[in-house]
């Protein structure tokens, strides 16, 4: 029997858990727009200095994936909150990402946030799409050419949102 995947907060001080996936998912060049080779201390500034709450899902003390939780904007866009999710590899296919988004829009409402946005969803990473839109979320908007991907060069990327 498989191990159930638990989903957690953590804070600055377990960030090395989150790391190798992180950098991994950075370093690829295909679908987050951060430089490649971002420091570990930046990384962990980002995801997890306040307002930002990061999560980890792991199975069998194995991180599968992560996420952030934020609000998208501050002060009167501060009711909308944004995400950014990765998963590893190896946990492709197995629900991990829809298992965080699920549990980031639990957070979010919990937290009072009224609507979830992504601001930066590359368009070649069709996967992420369709599964954000099997959450409900619509592409609300199209940047041309936002993104220097690794492999297809200038590609365009979507703004998603939905209500909570």
């Amino acid at each position: 029997m498989t191990p159930a995947l638990s989903i957690r907060e953590i804070g600055p001080d377990e960030f090395t858990l989150a790391w190798p996936l992180f950098r991994s998912v950075v370093a690829a060049g295909d679908t987050y727009s951060y430089p490649p080779d971002l420091s570990f201390e930046q990384a962990r500034d980002w995801w997890t200095s306040p307002p930002t709450h990061c999560f980890i899902a792991e199975r069998a003390k194995l991180v599968l994936g992560c996420y952030m939780l934020r609000p998208n904007q501050p002060g009167l866009g501060d009711h909308v909150a944004n995400a950014g999710y990765m998963v590893s590899s190896a946990a492709r296919g197995q629900g991990v990402a829809s298992a965080m988004c699920e549990h980031s829009m639990t957070q979010a409402r919990d937290a009072g946030f009224t609507a979830m946005q992504f601001n930066f969803v590359v368009s070649t990473n069709t996967t992420a799409v369709r599964l954000w839109q099997r959450h409900g979320f619509r592409i609300v908007g199209q940047v041309p050419g936002a993104f220097r991907h690794a492999a297809h060069g200038p590609t365009d990327v979507y703004v998603m949102h939905r209500h909570l």
